[in-house]
């Protein structure tokens, strides 16, 4: 399972029934869990912490060193989940001072070339397209969709069950269940084919419109819109995430 072309460190920890293929560096300070493939040309630098079931195509880089000047040398990790698909050439760094680790959840695809900074937080079911780059500090909420090309500004959140289109340049945060696109970025509407096909009801879809009708088109402050959503709507799940999201992000702000 393991090409004598590849080289491991001796003291990286590899998990069972690992394949490793030739040309494959694996440096000290790794951990990989069991069930994994790299294919050939697979590199997982110092601090690699990884999980059972992923799939590293060739040329992926794991666990590099961070592009952020302000990075000195310290120790940090690059977490990554289990059951995820890592095409080629996908870069990966590792944390900084600043949170110490960059964290990837699991059963993740990440397209050809795509990059996740360091700190960055991504979380569970995510399809990210080719080419497409996380700057640092980024936070991805589970099952977003990001297309090919999307650049993404430090420190924005990507909420859950969104689409960003193609070619999109993202300054600030994108709100939960909706689709934003071109460049800069602008507020397309609710992901409704996303929803239903993620299985929400209806009604759910519905009161998530009407919140976000409130928000965009009410015609009033962002400070009036969400009082008047806790007046009117119902506090299921979704609103309290939709509330919560932009409370979190009123310093960057988000998408119109």
């Amino acid at each position: 399972m393991i090409s004598p072309l590849a080289y491991i460190h001796p003291e990286a920890k590899i998990g069972e029934n690992v394949e490793i293929g030739p040309f494959c560096y694996i440096d000290k300070n790794v951990e990989i869990g069991d069930n994994n493939t790299l294919m050939n040309s697979v590199t997982i630098l110092s601090g690699a912490r990884i999980g059972n079931g992923n799939t590293f195509h060739p040329g992926c880089v794991i666990s590099g060193v961070p592009q952020d000047l302000k990075f000195k040398g310290e120790e940090s990790l690059a977490i990554i989940g289990d059951n995820n698909k890592i095409r080629e050439n996908v870069t990966i760094n590792r944390g900084t001072a600043s949170k110490g680790k960059t964290v990837v959840g699991s059963n993740n695809l990440f397209m050809e070339g795509c990059h996740i900074a360091h700190d960055d937080v991504v979380g569970n079911g995510i399809i990210i397209g080719n080419c497409s780059k996380l700057a640092g500090e980024v936070t991805v909420d589970d099952n977003a969709i990001l297309s090919a090309c999307v650049l993404v500004h430090q420190f924005c959140r990507i909420g859950g069950y969104t689409m960003i289109s193609g070619g999109t340049g993202v300054p600030q945060s994108v709100l939960p269940y909706t689709i934003c696109a071109r460049h800069p970025a602008t507020y397309y509407g609710l992901n409704i084919v996303g929803l239903r096909r993620r299985g929400f009801e209806r009604e759910t879809i519905n009161t998530i419109h009407e919140a976000y009708r409130i928000i965009y088109q009410g015609g009033m402050g962002l400070a009036e819109a969400l009082d008047t959503i806790r007046q009117e709507l119902p506090m299921t799940p979704e609103i309290t995430y939709i509330l919560d999201f932009i409370e979190d992000t009123k310093q960057r702000g988000f998408v119109h």
